[in-house]
């Protein structure tokens, strides 16, 4: 599930809340990772079948008005889900442990955004009602512009029935490359129950809620089509739903779920777009790396290096060959690459440094997506790791120290990505490294991501 949209409702809605709901508080572990397949325990106290349908008004976010909530009789996340075998999800809607990496890309607030979402390794323990329940832990990466914007580690598990369901999250909103806030966290059984992320069988009319903790996070989805079919990266995708999500203040907006991928689409082109570009192994391609991309790859960091040198004849050449070693197709994906050099052409050819210098990165990352296709996806994250430590000079040269931090915050995400394919002194050595470049000013973190290797 993608978060670009929060909502934090106001202290009104809170005591508004507070008045009319039913529901007890519930207690949580402090649920650290532990390593992926441990048994779940049993409840350990009888519970009642179904969950409280939760309060009869959700306050409109700013607003003391009820939100349009559904009737609880339309609602299929009311029965209590219980949690024998939570992390092998096997849900065709929400492969969350069957998917490695899924790319979003598209355009919000007039901005190219992109998000890496990734299945990361171990559990997330959380209590709730008895229940001690293993979730899979998944991290949501976005960017704005190229730039980090928001982190996010979701954790999910699968009921018995087969229903999906999300236990909470970790929420990090970036401004200027820190952490500005973290709207939106929520954990099961300390800001309510868990919520049903995907139904085992979802069909018209069903209507479960994602987000259920009136006051921290709400959504209220409604199933409009069922048995869609979807124009993927690798061609048709049959079996997709259409829904209608309900947020916390008052707007609706469509989402599309597809099988192999999970959140398939929001938004559309002439609005906010997120959309699926990829998703491994879902789209990934037998054999070799093509010629094509070996030499779209040599054209992309020879550019790269010359806007980020400001050698505008060389940048201007370094285009010329990045046009001609690769003919986009018709994917997102291939939108995205196009889109992005053509904004590179414009900014070598009026010598605008900061907008070349953000154009380069993003056809960098684009060019690194479609490498994913054919490269194992850890061969892939060392080479993001890389882009970013390249990225963190240019920038220092560019005296930005928002940028800087921004670019040392998204090293250290994709290093918990990275961290388990290391070795453990190294790992140790990383470690230590990127927190000193995060506590640093903007030349000594810049010295010390420069002289970062591997081993």
């Amino acid at each position: 599930m993608t978060h670009r949209t929060r909502w934090i409702a106001i202290v009104a809605g809170l005591l508004l809340i507070g008045a009319c709901s039913s529901t007890g508080r519930d207690t949580a572990s402090s649920a650290t990772p532990t390593t992926p397949g441990s048994p779940p325990m049993n409840m350990t106290t009888p519970v009642p079948a179904r969950m409280p349908a939760g309060p009869v008004c959700v306050p409109r976010e700013k607003s003391s008005a009820c939100l349009p909530i559904a009737p609880s009789s339309q609602r299929v996340d009311l029965a209590r889900p219980t949690f024998s075998n939570p992390t092998a999800i096997t849900n065709p809607l929400h492969p969350s442990s069957t998917i490695d990496q899924v790319i979003y890309g598209g355009h919000v607030d007039g901005e190219p955004f992109r998000t890496e979402f990734t299945r990361i390794p171990g559990v997330k323990k959380i209590s709730w009602q008895g229940q001690q329940i293993d979730a899979v832990i998944w991290q949501y990466l976005a960017f704005s512009g190229g730039r980090i914007e928001e982190v996010a580690l979701d954790w999910f598990a699968q009921a018995d029935d087969g229903s999906v369901w999300y236990l909470g999250e970790d929420v990090f909103n970036y401004a200027d490359g820190v952490v500005e806030d973290t709207g939106g966290t929520w954990l099961a059984g300390k800001h309510g129950p868990p919520a049903m992320i995907m139904p085992a069988a979802p069909k018209p009319g069903d209507v479960y809620r994602p987000e259920n903790a009136p006051g921290v996070v709400f959504e209220e989805v409604r199933v409009k089509a069922a048995g869609r079919t979807v124009p993927g990266p690798g061609g048709p995708v049959t079996g997709a739903i259409v829904v209608t999500e309900l947020h916390q203040d008052g707007t609706y907006e469509d989402k599309t779920f597809a099988p192999g991928y999970g959140e398939f689409s929001t938004g559309s082109a002439s609005t906010d777009l997120e959309a699926v570009t990829l998703a491994v192994p879902t789209d990934a391609r037998p054999g070799p790396l093509p010629a094509s991309l070996t030499g779209l790859s040599r054209a992309v960091r020879t550019a790269y290096d010359a806007v980020a040198a400001a050698r505008w004849t060389d940048a201007r050449t370094a285009h010329r060959d990045v046009l001609a070693a690769y003919r986009p197709g018709r994917t997102l994906l291939d939108a995205q690459l196009r889109r992005d050099v053509a904004t590179l052409g414009r900014a070598i050819a009026a010598r605008t440094t900061d907008e070349a210098r953000e154009a380069a990165l993003r056809v960098a990352q684009d060019e690194l997506d479609l490498r994913l296709r054919y490269l194992p996806l850890a061969t892939v994250e060392r080479a993001r790791f890389e882009l970013w430590r390249r990225q963190t000079a240019v920038d220092a040269r560019h005296q930005d120290a928002a940028a800087v931090a921004g670019d040392v915050a998204t090293l250290r995400w994709t290093w918990d990505r990275l961290r388990g394919s290391a070795d453990a002194p190294t790992a140790r050595r990383i470690d230590t490294e990127l927190r000193a470049a995060a506590r640093a000013d903007l030349p000594t973190a810049a010295r010390i991501v420069e002289v970062m290797r591997w081993s």
